[in-house]
């Protein structure tokens, strides 16, 4: 009979120290920093100019210098993960990614995420063709408009104050990216783009001037940060001081001029 307690006494300790150290790990994995030599994993959407995209055998774009420079300071190795980005939340939560970093729209995911302080003042336009005659929001009725899937501005048209705009349209298509969305309008199989501003500049420089607009007012205004796993705080502010510091020396507003970006972006550093 006491064999038999000790027996149980002990099976219980050993059981309640192995749920401790689980425990402890599940604490250390969601918060976990990195220390010089490990990797640095970023994940992005690789159609997303200029925050993201291909070049050649290479992604480039403003969002993968940023974090090339924040791994090279903190001598990470850096990995650029082109994701799903409808299958971002996946990624991150199951650790294939330590962020999520292009373009990532903070603006009402304040609670889903640790953020790091935005770092880009984004807008969400509509961009038409220059002799469309559509001048003004009311004119998209009846019209088909593109937005990108899973994207800020097919975000932007699901909020509750655009419900009767979209319900205006013959017809909203969702591409996979935004490259499709302006070959649409220039074959006349769309009438309009719901676009990131940056995203609609990039695009537009490498189309003959004038040809398209960007509407005014813009539809929305938002932010960009990137987004760690909730709880993650070690490794938002190991990145968080290392933009700071690329900030107070120029070479976080040096990265935005090489990409046009230079008047959306957020140069203080977090208070």
């Amino acid at each position: 009979m006491k064999l038999k307690k000790v027996l149980a006494l002990g099976v219980g300790l050993l059981l309640a120290f192995s749920l401790m150290s689980c425990g402890n790990d599940d604490s250390k994995a969601k918060n976990a920093g990195k220390a010089e030599g490990d990797t640095f994993t970023i994940g992005f959407d690789a159609n997303f100019p200029p925050y993201g995209y291909k070049q050649g055998d290479d992604y480039v774009g403003f969002d993968i210098d940023l974090a090339q420079e924040v791994a090279n300071r903190n001598g990470w190795k850096l990995v650029k993960q082109p994701i799903d980005w409808d299958s971002k939340d996946m990624e991150l939560n199951s650790g294939t990614v330590d962020c999520l970093w292009n373009g990532f729209t903070l603006t009402g995911r304040e609670d889903k995420y640790t953020w790091s302080s935005p770092y880009v003042d984004n807008s969400i336009v509509v961009v038409t063709k220059s002799d469309s005659g559509i001048k003004t929001l009311a004119d998209l009725a009846g019209k088909v408009v593109n937005v990108q899937a899973d994207s800020s501005g097919l975000a932007a048209l699901k909020d509750a104050k655009n419900k009767d705009l979209v319900a205006s349209f013959k017809e909203l298509t969702e591409v996979a990216e935004y490259n499709t969305a302006f070959m649409n309008i220039e074959a006349g199989a769309a009438d309009a783009i719901v676009v990131d501003l940056g995203v609609a500049h990039f695009q537009l420089d490498k189309r003959q001037a004038g040809a398209f607009t960007i509407m005014q007012p813009e539809l929305q205004t938002e932010q960009y940060g990137i987004g760690f796993k909730l709880g993650n705080e070690a490794l938002r502010d190991q990145v968080q001081n290392t933009l700071d510091e690329m900030r107070r020396d120029g070479t976080f507003l040096k990265l935005a001029e090489k990409y046009g970006l230079q008047d959306a972006v957020i140069n203080e550093p977090a208070k």
